[in-house]
Parts: C-alpha cells; structure tokens; sequence
C-alpha cells in the first residue's frame, strides 16, 4: 500500500490540488488583484476538474477497498462539479461586495472542501470512511452558511444547521456502531455477505438509525425542520449550493448504499422508504403554499423535490439508479437558476427575498422574469421541459417495482405534482399579473450571473431532448 493508490483517486486527488491552488492564490494575492482574476481562475480550475471527472470511468479501489469508485459514482461526480462550477460563476456579484470581499478566498476553499468530501462520501466503500466523507462535506458546509455574519440571519442559521448536523451524525454513528455490533463487519462487501442471518433486531435498529442520520443530508420528512431557517438565513449563494449538490451527493451515497449494502434486508427498509417519501413529497407541498418567503418557499419545495428523488430508489434496479442520476442533474440545473434569479434581485433589492418583491417583476425585466418561468416550469414537470421527462423516468423506475404499495407511492406523487405546479405558479403570478407601486426598476446583471444563466437555461431546455445524456448516465450504472 503506497502512494501511487492515489493515482486511483483522480478526482479527489484534482480536488485536492485546486484547494492548494486556491489556498497559495488567496494567501498572496491582495484584495484589490483577487477581484480581477480569482474567480476566473477557480471558474478554469473546476472546468478541469469537470472534465477529470468525466474522463474517469474506469472502476478503482484503494486503501484495501476503503475507497471504491465506479462508473455510476464518477458520472454523479461530474455533475456535482458541474453544478459547483455554476455556483462559482454565479457567486462573484456577491464577493465583489465590501462586505464580503476579503472571504472570496474562504469561499472557494470551503466549497472545494465540502466538494471533496461529498466524493469521499459517494466512492467509500467502508462505513467509516463514508463516515468521514459525510463529516468532511458538513463541517465546511457550517462555515458557508455563516459566511454572511453581519446581514440577515446567517450566523443564527449556521447554528441551527451545525446543531441538528451534529446530533444526525450522532445518530448516524450510533446506527453504525449496532452495525457492527450484528455483523462484525464494516467493509461493504463484507457485511452483505453476512447481514440478517443472525442480530436481525439489531441490526433492523441499526438501519433505522442510519437512515435518520442520512435522511438529515437530504431533509426528508421527519429530518427537515432545519431546513426551512437555515436556507433563509444562508447567503443564497449558498443556499443554492446546498440545496442540490450536497442533496445530490447524499441522496446518490443513500440510494447506493440501500441497493447494493443493504439489499439483504429490502423487505425491511421499503416500507420505511414509502413512509418517508409520502411524508416528504406531501408535507413539502403543503408548506410551500403557506410561503411568502422565497427562500423558505425553495427550501420545502426542495423537501418535495428530495421525495421525487428517492421515489427513484424504490425501483432498486438499474433504471432506477439512473432515473435518480437523470434527475439530480436536471434539478441541479433548474434549481440554481432560480437561485441565480434569486440573488440578482436580492443584491439590487435591498436585500429582499419576499414573494411581493416579485409583483410586476416582468414589467420591468422581462428576461429575468422570462428564465426564472422557464426553470419554476421545469421544477414543476411541465412539458417540454427537462423536468418533466425527469419525474417520467423516476415514476416509470418506482412503478417498476410492480408491488401494490410502489403503486400508491407513483400515485400520491402524481397528485402532489399538481400542488407543485400549482405552488410554483404563485410565483409567476406574482411576476407577470400582480402589480405594485413602486416595482423593481430595471436593472442589469454582473457577467457571471448571465453565464450562470445560460448555463441553467440551455440544461433546462436540452437536458429533456438529448437522449444521448440519458443514455451515458444509464450505460453507466449497469
């Protein structure tokens, strides 16, 4: 076991590098030359680190199989860099803020750590390991979400989440250990071989308290009430970052450790799954109408979309794993273009984010108002939108199932889709048919958040169409 196992770990090892880089680049540079070249520079490096990603699809362990990667975890890895890729662009209108200038180096460092821990996370193929992904990812995710101390409630809602995030991961340790305990075993392999054929009580008690501890990453119903406070009080910069790649990396390290680990005790974890997903798509739904907080209103609904998410694990097959991948990605896409939208009104709005800041939004910037449509159409499953055929490939993977109760799941998920779009359109209510006295003028956006937006429209748009993606996420997970 030497060094050269790291020339297995590509991606992590590129992560890695980039963090050096950024580290070196923000310890001597100035504050007036970070503004001029620093966000370009890291928009280059995870264009690298995109397609690193991306040519890496060989499967490789290292470590005596503590690391394992496949082709399955390399395609999420790529969209997950991608969509950090987006953020990044996205995020220097509000570094270039006073304020917030002389953290743009902790920003980059932090999102690269939280980054490198999420791939850890989804390529462990031990518990501790994964265990220690999952920290690696939390720890900075904290940091981000109090970035913003001296405005709004950032530092209150960094608090909140380190809180609940602690005791998940106690939670989360504590499954594990009971783990242990009925199987003796740690490496995945190894405790396939053996789960439920002795301990089963244990080792039942000790899924349960897995799940929970995961189920926080995702906010899934019950694990959510932190959600709601710590999106609003988040930069939204951040609240975009965290509401789809850290909810993407944790679904797909669930999703693959439910199907593959604990395959063995599916009669077990179904119903828990079917509880969960239900609870999640609904109450998500059902709040999100009571909204008038547009941060608070992404944050269920995003406890909605992680419900459409899992839907696709109820499968448990090939399809569904690569439903689940198909639709992180058009999320990915369409979530942080509302963002995007989100904080360009937000920085030239006085810092509003209420849903009566948006009245007559059209009147004044039809484009905006024109993209943030296109991309709440395609949260809600419009046609032709990439979000419709998203939530097509997760129904048809969960009916796949062929179970009675798979059926009621596919159905109480189709009529929640209904109260999504009718929830999203308050919103385009708001902006094209409400009026308001002093509306927000006219206003023009920084470069970065028009790439950003590109970016997420031409997904939007051609996700659904280019069967070629659909077919490179699904050749993957064989």
């Amino acid at each position: 076991m030497g060094y050269s196992q790291f020339l297995n770990m590509i991606p992590e090892a590129t992560l890695v590098a980039i963090l050096i880089i950024a580290f070196v680049a923000d310890f001597a540079s100035s504050k007036n030359n970070r503004r001029t070249w620093f966000n370009p520079l890291m928009c280059l490096l995870m264009v690298a680190q995109t397609v690193v990603s991306f040519m890496q699809k060989d499967p490789a362990t290292a470590f005596g199989g503590m690391y394992v990667t496949t082709a399955a975890a390399n395609v999420m890895k790529t969209i997950l860099a991608a969509g950090t890729l987006v953020v990044i662009i996205q995020a220097r209108a509000w570094l270039s803020r006073e304020d917030t200038a002389f953290k743009e180096g902790e920003f980059y460092m932090l999102v690269i750590s939280t980054l490198l821990g999420m791939n850890m996370m989804m390529s462990s193929g031990h518990f501790l390991m994964f265990f220690l992904g999952l920290e690696m990812a939390s720890v900075p995710m904290a940091c981000l979400v109090a970035l913003d101390k001296y405005r709004h409630n950032s530092a209150e809602a960094a608090a909140k989440y380190i809180l609940t995030a602690t005791f998940s991961s106690g939670v989360m340790l504590y499954g594990i250990s009971m783990l242990y305990g009925a199987t003796g075993q740690l490496y995945f392999d190894d405790f396939t071989a053996v789960i439920g054929k002795e301990h089963l009580t244990l080792s039942i008690v000790g899924l349960v308290f897995f799940f929970s501890g995961l189920g926080f990453k995702i906010s899934l119903v019950p694990f959510h009430f932190w959600t709601a406070d710590t999106y609003q009080g988040a930069p939204t910069t951040v609240t975009g970052y965290l509401s789809v790649i850290s909810k993407g990396a944790a679904a797909f390290a669930l999703c693959t450790i439910l199907i593959k680990v604990f395959a063995p005790m599916i009669e077990y974890w179904e119903y828990l799954l079917y509880i969960v997903i239900v609870l999640s798509i609904t109450i998500g739904n059902l709040f999100a109408i009571r909204q008038k907080e547009l941060k608070r209103f992404m944050a269920f609904s995003s406890i909605s979309q992680a419900g459409y998410i899992m839907l696709a694990v109820v499968g448990t097959s090939q399809h569904g794993v690569a439903a689940l991948t198909y639709y992180i990605l058009v999320y990915v896409a369409a979530n942080l273009a509302v963002f995007t939208v989100i904080g360009s009104v937000e920085e030239n709005n006085d810092g509003r984010t209420d849903i009566r800041a948006y009245d007559g939004f059209y009147s004044k910037n039809p484009k905006l108002a024109f993209l943030m449509t296109l991309a709440l159409f395609s949260l809600a499953g419009i046609p032709p939108f990439a979000g419709m055929f998203s939530k097509f490939f997760v129904f048809m993977a969960a009916a796949e199932q062929g179970s009675t109760w798979a059926y009621v799941v596919v159905f109480v998920a189709l009529v929640n889709t209904v109260v999504s779009l009718y929830y999203y359109l308050l919103i385009v209510k708001a902006m094209y048919i409400h009026t308001a006295e002093n509306p927000l003028p006219t206003f023009r956006t920084d470069a970065g958040t028009r790439i950003a937006l590109a970016l997420c429209t031409v997904g939007i748009m051609l996700f659904g169409i280019f069967s070629c993606l659909y077919d490179w996420i699904f050749a993957a997970t064989a």
